[in-house]
């Protein structure tokens, strides 16, 4: 089994950590894993890409991600600016607080959860951004099945300590509540 992801943002929204995240809630599950994120020299508000590879077997395969099982959506006017490839049958997750119209992820499956809203009321907002990156993961556990959300919890407790690891698995576990779909 492997099992890859696409994570599609804006720099400081927390793509990169949500894959790291991720992989470490599989590699709890006894999985193996690998991420990693894709940009340049952008800052605060430009689009970047993040990977994840999630195994049974040890990941040897080094390179960008091009037809994803799953694409997660972190800012929906990333849409059509970045394009969204997914396997036929795969997962679209997409931050939004209503199912996403201008979506053209042909046989995919379509799941959403205002993210936005999740992080600003839990306080998750940094510089004026809110990072929904936690919120999102909870979502993306129960859209997908492949991590536990105990599991999703513990990793974020592992990478964010006290109070604010707090704040960030309460966000998971609303994600994980609210996330609606097919």
């Amino acid at each position: 089994m492997l099992y890859e992801v696409c994570l599609q943002g804006r720099g400081g929204q927390g793509a990169a950590m949500a894959a790291r995240v991720l992989v470490q809630a599989a590699c709890l599950e006894g999985l193996w894993g690998q991420a990693f994120p894709l940009f340049g020299g952008e800052r605060r508000g430009a689009p970047v890409y993040a990977f994840a590879r999630i195994s049974d077997r040890p990941v040897r395969l080094h390179s960008r991600v091009y037809t994803p099982d799953a694409v997660i959506v972190l800012d929906r006017a990333l849409i059509e600016a970045m394009g969204v490839r997914v396997k036929e049958g795969g997962l679209l997750l997409v931050n939004s607080p209503a199912r996403p119209h201008s979506v053209n992820a042909a046989k995919a499956r379509i799941f959403w959860v205002d993210a936005t809203s999740i992080a600003t009321q839990l306080g998750l907002v940094i510089a004026g951004w809110p990072v929904v990156n936690t919120a999102m993961l909870g979502a993306f556990a129960r859209a997908s099945g492949l991590v536990k959300l105990s599991s999703l919890r513990e990793a974020i407790r592992m990478t964010w300590r006290g109070e604010l690891g707090e704040v960030n698995a309460r966000a998971a576990e609303r994600g994980y509540e609210e996330v609606m779909g097919a």
